[in-house]
């Protein structure tokens, strides 16, 4: 039986994923790089508030999220875990690190304390660059988000692209739209749509830990920013296809190997998305896709339902992710800064970056490895090395490794996503040894 086509029904499916698609994937031009329209909105939301403004709501945000999951977790007589309370009702783990989280952020705040946790390089690009940002984008991420997958666009795309993905990633179709609001957002978009997908049923717990650490890559501005603070913005073009050409090459192998291939196919109480994994018949893949964006918007949330569901994820968003990443990003900055920890680990790195004939392997082995804690870390290794091949395979690594502490790390904590702290280190050194030596030959290629 044919599907109904009525004019209601397929704007029902159009004009939301459009507008989804307008806000996430479109490019348009602003401050002089290519971004997207939720991007440019944050930063005008950040350029308005201002800085210190900004800096004090993120504050109040980080101890209200302290104080209520103390009470609710540890005090208040138990009672139900859903809607809002659910946010604050947590495990002792989590408690203890939402209640640093405060501690640390009022030391950085009121700048008390050891100098080396409210200090410039440490604590202050946490709370002022990461947790602003933060604050902001997540905003219009979770109310803008629903648009993208919730009203028939990932069906669409996902059903399009379920053979090419399936065959190269061992992952659905849809997971390109991961991909695409990551590269021209930020890559905690990419986590937040993964989680959304895994908790209703349409990534299993194996693929929602692949995409989330293959394809939620930095943005596309960020990696400008990079490389003009490396000083090698003449060699963008070069540097950008090498970051794409391994993170390809990673996102083919990964999912492969343990510990990623070792995840169960475990589905939330949602359920398969079928419509990939049993088409008719003879049916094509645009018309089967078509078919199931219109089934999807048919099911697509009243606008009582899209605004509670909004709401629930900034505070979810807020609430539960802002604490734990001053905790330990801060913690981690601290470590990267003033104690040889990371030099000590990257020593196996020298004699591997001598073997790839990159000059100042001593130098640079470390920045193979701070980019766990904060990926603008090795950018900054990266100025103090005179040698332009050394610096391009730093930026371009550092870029590929994906996984940082201060936000991506955090956010697939705090999730569902079955990655505890030991595999994403694990699945940080197989990223970074498998991208080195494609990047390092790129570099001899490249750079003269």
């Amino acid at each position: 039986m044919k599907p109904d086509l009525s004019i209601r029904r397929l704007l029902r499916f159009l004009l939301p994923s459009l507008a989804g698609g307008f806000f996430f994937l479109f490019p348009i031009w602003h401050g002089g790089v290519y971004t997207i329209p939720i991007a440019v909105l944050t930063d005008v939301t950040n350029a308005a508030l201002g800085k210190d403004l900004t800096v004090v709501i993120a504050m109040i945000v980080v101890t209200l999220s302290a104080v209520l999951t103390s009470y609710f977790s540890w005090i208040s007589r138990p009672g139900s875990a859903d809607g809002i309370r659910g946010i604050f009702v947590v495990g002792h783990g989590w408690v203890v690190l939402r209640i640093l989280g405060m501690i640390i952020g009022a030391i950085i705040f009121w700048q008390i304390g050891p100098e080396i946790i409210w200090g410039k390089d440490t604590g202050q690009i946490v709370v002022y660059d990461l947790l602003t940002a933060i604050l902001t984008i997540f905003v219009f991420a979770s109310f803008l988000l629903p648009l993208l997958t919730d009203f028939g666009l990932m069906e669409l795309v996902g059903t399009a692209f379920s053979r090419v993905f399936r065959k190269l990633f061992r992952l659905p179709g849809r997971s390109c739209i991961d991909a695409l609001a990551s590269w021209m957002a930020a890559a905690p978009v990419g986590v937040l749509i993964t989680t959304q997908q895994l908790e209703k049923g349409n990534y299993s717990a194996r693929e929602a830990a692949t995409i989330a650490t293959n394809f939620s890559i930095v943005s596309l501005p960020f990696c400008v920013v990079v490389a003009k603070f490396s000083g090698l913005e003449h060699l963008f073009i070069q540097y950008y296809l090498t970051v794409c050409f391994a993170g390809l090459v990673a996102a083919i192998v990964m999912p492969r190997i343990p510990p990623l291939s070792r995840i169960p196919d475990d589905y939330s109480d949602a359920g398969q998305q079928l419509f990939e994994d049993q088409l008719d018949d003879g049916q094509g893949l645009i018309k089967a896709g078509f078919d199931a964006a219109l089934r999807k918007a048919d099911d697509a949330p009243d606008a009582k339902r899209y605004l509670r569901t909004s709401i629930h994820n900034l505070f979810d968003i807020w609430f539960g992710l802002m604490p734990p990443l001053i905790a330990i990003g801060t913690i981690g900055l601290v470590l990267a800064e003033y104690t040889p920890l990371f030099e000590y680990l990257s020593y196996p790195f020298v004699p591997l970056l001598e073997l790839l004939q990159l000059p100042e392997a001593g130098k640079a082995a470390p920045a193979m490895l701070v980019g766990f804690a904060e990926m603008f870390l090795p950018a900054v290794i990266a100025t103090s090395i005179d040698s332009e091949i050394t610096r391009f395979v730093i930026i371009s690594v550092s870029i590929t490794q994906l996984i940082y502490m201060t936000e991506v790390g955090v956010l697939i904590m705090k999730s569902n996503i079955p990655l505890g702290l030991g595999k994403l280190v694990i699945i940080f050194l197989l990223r970074t040894l498998i991208a080195l030596p494609i990047i390092s030959a790129s570099a001899h290629l490249f750079v003269f």
